[in-house]
């Protein structure tokens, strides 16, 4: 059924067993589309036969890989993508919206509808051939995660690594998958160069609150034993604190940092709930269903650090809020850091070793 300019907020939830091991519980039409469609029993139980959200593979023809930014507030200047949406279906991922411009829902749809970029090795040893091309560190996983369950079998991030490696390009990964311990062979030999350092993002470690947020990533355990075997094979690895969630994951700052210490990472940061556009909505229905008793506070808190909105998108105050609050966070983390020694400052890779590859048909150097 449709309602022309019906708004997100409106929709219903879908049922459990329709969205069984999924984040979202909804799947509102994007807010570009010009009629939305909701799911609704007429009475005649004909939703019961509907069947369950199943991951779709779609091609991504795109023609160039790298993306640049010149964000005040991020540390990287370019990065690949290899994925669109993510099946992992973390709740509070901020990359939901971003789907919303292809056409599918912030929701269900986000975890579901997955683009591909098969491409993306050889679109990559293209870019990097060119003559103009600057070299700067190229960070994977800034929007959707690079090591998702589809990675698996499909090894796109690992081709893109196979490329860096080649031509001895710096990389930084950010991932919740311990499934980046299978390229330790490509990448602990880049690390001996300071080619490549990796950051896992540990949210929670409760499992089975990660079970809900974060349905199809890595059990907190999985990703402590990836810091392990990546810092053993001499690859930098920290740790992301992300996001926190204040009365529900920010009592854990102080024990994630010491477990993410313990497992050999270096240093750690991180990031404060963001709720622009549709994870607004999307966060409170999941809040509602797993949390009833702790999402007026949880919203409430939310507001406190963003002028008693949901959400400040300006530079800087959008990543770590700010009032009374925010700073206790910001105290709390910085504080916990210098204790148990984790207080080093971030380590830049080196550029000076590039080589420029020859592109497909190309001449290659003399020398």
């Amino acid at each position: 059924m449709s309602h022309p300019n019906e708004t997100p907020q409106s929709s219903r939830l879908i049922h459990e067993d329709r969205r069984r091991g999924r984040g979202a519980r909804s799947n509102a039409t994007g807010r570009f589309e010009n009629q939305t469609r909701e799911e609704f029993d007429d009475g005649w139980e004909g939703l019961q036969s509907l069947d369950g959200f199943t991951t779709r593979l779609r091609t991504d023809t795109a023609r160039t890989i790298i993306t640049t930014n010149d964000s005040p507030d991020i540390s990287f200047d370019q990065s690949i993508n290899p994925y669109r949406g993510c099946e992992h279906g973390c709740i509070y991922c901020y990359a939901r919206p971003s789907h919303c411009y292809l056409g599918h829902s912030a929701g269900l749809d986000f975890e579901t509808e997955l683009y591909v970029k098969p491409e993306a090795a050889r679109l990559l040893e293209r870019e990097l051939a060119k003559p103009g091309y600057r070299v700067k560190t190229i960070a994977l996983g800034t929007n959707t995660d690079p090591y998702q369950p589809v990675e698996r079998r499909l090894a796109i991030t690992r081709r893109i690594l196979e490329v860096l490696a080649a031509t001895d390009h710096p990389v930084a990964i950010v991932t919740k998958s311990a499934l980046v311990t299978r390229d330790i062979d490509i990448l602990a030999p880049m690390a001996a160069k300071g080619l490549a350092k990796v950051a896992l993002s540990v949210t929670t470690l409760d499992r089975k609150l990660a079970r809900a947020m974060e349905p199809r990533a890595a059990t907190p355990p999985k990703r402590l034993e990836a810091i392990r075997q990546l810092s053993a094979a001499g690859i930098p690895t920290f740790a992301m604190v992300a996001p926190i969630i204040p009365a529900l994951t920010d009592h854990e700052i102080e024990a994630i940092l010491k477990a993410v210490h313990d497992a050999g990472a270096l240093a750690a940061g991180y990031v404060l709930l963001r709720m622009p556009l549709e994870i607004k909505d999307l966060f409170r229905q999941w809040l509602e269903t797993e949390f009833p008793d702790r999402a007026r506070r949880v919203i409430a808190l939310m507001q406190s650090m963003h002028g008693g909105r949901d959400y400040t998108s300006t530079f800087h105050m959008r990543q770590r809020g700010t009032g009374p609050y925010a700073e206790q966070i910001a105290k709390r983390f910085r504080l916990a850091l210098k204790r148990i020694g984790m207080d080093t400052p971030n380590l830049p890779l080196r550029t000076d070793l590039f080589r420029r590859p020859t592109p497909q048909g190309g001449q290659f150097p003399l020398l």
